[in-house]
């Protein structure tokens, strides 16, 4: 690990200033659960660390708001994944922060900063002698005739078959969630969607955020489809083990057992959080049922490209969704 100098801004205005001075190769600290670790790795060098954690304007969320969730990015995903409010209203929000990592990462870790979490990949952790374009642009994807187990088979180009690690990010996409950020230039927001990058030709091109940017708070629109939902997530292990295939989904049925509103979004399985409007749409008007769930899995995976050793992510995704479209819909009905 080398040098690199460490500030503990007093205000959110002093941290935005402070990474504006700081130019490339100046790194937010935040929870440091990832960070560190690629640190360590030496994937990451940063030159500069500013620290944002003890910041107060980071640090509250919201739940009972009439129109939106607010989550300020400094938020402990341990606190958020209890709250009472998010787990009767949003159960989808709350298990995926809850089946992440441990608890005591869960408890150091920010709801800002998990989005920003880097891939595992174990060639772009590895360092040399894998190439990595993610690591090292224009070095190669090891991942590409090499063991790929874990890739991603949605999203995927030529240079990079890695998968976006991330529970929140997903289940926050089902539910449109939008994200405030600001800089030197000032302030603005855009939607979750717009936030990850697919790989094509440029991996280490991973978000949309400006180098001065800090992600300031999460907001999430109210919506009745949110109390019958769930995120479902198969791994290898029950415990701290990143998604093979998970899937947000929500749904909202009348009276008639017609689905009127339906949300999912998939993780584990692709390059970044990704929401599938056609498999939404292929259950809007008509019942849910073991059959109608399994269809709406399959053209959620129609456009998986396997590799060579990760074939059975396309079933396993299209079981996930299916299951998770069942567990929400035995929601809606208690």
């Amino acid at each position: 690990m080398r040098e690199f100098t460490y500030t503990a801004p007093a205000t959110l205005g002093d941290a935005v200033g402070a990474l504006a001075l700081g130019g490339p190769g100046t790194k937010v600290l935040a929870g440091g659960t990832t960070l560190y670790d690629l640190m360590k790795l030496g994937v990451e060098r940063p030159r500069a660390l500013i620290d944002v954690r003890d910041l107060p304007e980071l640090a509250g969320f919201d739940t009972s708001g009439s129109d939106e969730l607010v989550f300020g990015a400094g938020a402990r995903m341990a606190d958020v994944a209890e709250d009472p409010v998010l787990a009767r209203d949003y159960p989808a929000l709350a298990e995926s922060l809850a089946k992440a990592a441990s608890g005591q990462v869960r408890n150091m870790a920010t709801v800002g900063g998990n989005l920003l979490q880097r891939t595992r990949c174990p060639y772009f952790r590895g360092g040399r002698p894998f190439p990595c374009n993610k690591r090292e642009p224009g070095s190669g994807c090891a991942a590409r005739g090499g063991p790929d187990r874990t890739q991603a088979v949605l999203g995927t180009s030529e240079a990079c078959t890695a998968a976006y690690p991330g529970d929140w990010a997903v289940a926050l996409l089902a539910f449109d969630a939008r994200l405030d950020l600001l800089g030197p230039s000032g302030a603005r927001t855009i939607a979750l969607s717009a936030l990850h990058r697919e790989p094509a030709d440029t991996p280490h091109h991973e978000h949309g955020l400006a180098d001065d940017e800090l992600i300031v708070r999460i907001r999430v629109p109210v919506t009745a489809v949110g109390r019958a939902s769930t995120y479902h997530k198969v791994r290898d292990r029950e415990s701290f083990a990143f998604a093979l295939a998970s899937a947000a989904a929500a749904v909202r049925l009348d009276g008639h057992g017609t689905v009127v509103d339906c949300r999912i979004a998939l993780g584990g399985l692709a390059t970044r959080p990704w929401r599938v409007p056609a498999a939404e749409r292929s259950l809007l008007g008509g019942p849910l049922t073991a059959r109608t769930a399994r269809r709406a899995g399959e053209i959620a995976l129609a456009g998986a490209r396997p590799g060579a050793r990760n074939a059975f992510k396309t079933e396993l995704g299209t079981r996930t969704v299916a299951q998770a479209l069942r567990i929400a819909g035995d929601r809606w009905a208690r």
